[in-house]
């Protein structure tokens, strides 16, 4: 019995992972459909706006933060994975520029303040404890870019950028991995890490 289960689970995952493009689940009021519950190819929902525009915004800050790595960082692994993340970066925020224009979708063009921010407190240090700073912004960036990435897969209309999401979310968790990895590998620099008394 176990086995027929699992053969029948195994049959209709394909479908269910079909089933879930084109999700109808907030809908603008001129979505255009090709038959009931299926829209036309570049229809878009308001989740599939946010989503690029969240991800345009995280997208340029990873490019950005990359180039300042570069210039910064001690450790040559982390040096790499800035390389890694602009290269990475850059190219797909080209495929979701692409698919954003054809479902016109809008997208910012500048980071935001907060990733600004974060930006600026980066560049105030230097040596290892910049570089463990760098790594454990990037767990947490990473870690959210996957809940977006799964969010968009779930709830989003367009399916290139459903797509686009499920390309993508293999690339994003072996990026987190890879930044815990090096995270773990870089020294603790004692004496930044006690204040003077």
């Amino acid at each position: 019995m176990r086995k027929v289960l699992i053969a029948t689970a195994l049959v209709l995952l394909p479908w269910h992972a079909c089933a879930q493009i084109g999700n109808s689940a907030g809908w603008s009021p001129n979505t255009q459909t090709e038959k009931a519950g299926v829209p036309s190819a570049n229809q878009s929902n308001y989740q599939d706006h946010l989503f690029a525009q969240i991800a345009t915004v995280g997208g340029l800050a990873e490019v950005d933060l990359g180039k300042l790595v570069a210039s910064k960082a001690v450790d040559p692994g982390v040096k790499r994975f800035a390389e890694r993340m602009v290269d990475d970066h850059e190219k797909a925020n080209v495929k979701l520029k692409s698919i954003a224009q054809k479902s016109n979708i809008p997208l910012p063009t500048n980071i935001d303040a907060e990733h600004g921010k974060a930006r600026a407190d980066l560049n105030k240090l230097n040596g290892h404890q910049f570089d463990r700073a760098y790594l454990a912004y990037q767990t947490v960036e990473h870690q959210k870019t996957a809940q977006l990435l799964a969010w968009e897969i779930g709830q989003g209309e367009d399916a290139d950028l459903q797509r686009l999401a499920s390309e993508t979310l293999p690339t994003v968790l072996e990026h987190l991995r890879a930044a815990r990895d090096l995270a773990a590998q870089i020294p603790v620099d004692i004496s930044q890490s006690n204040p003077k008394r």
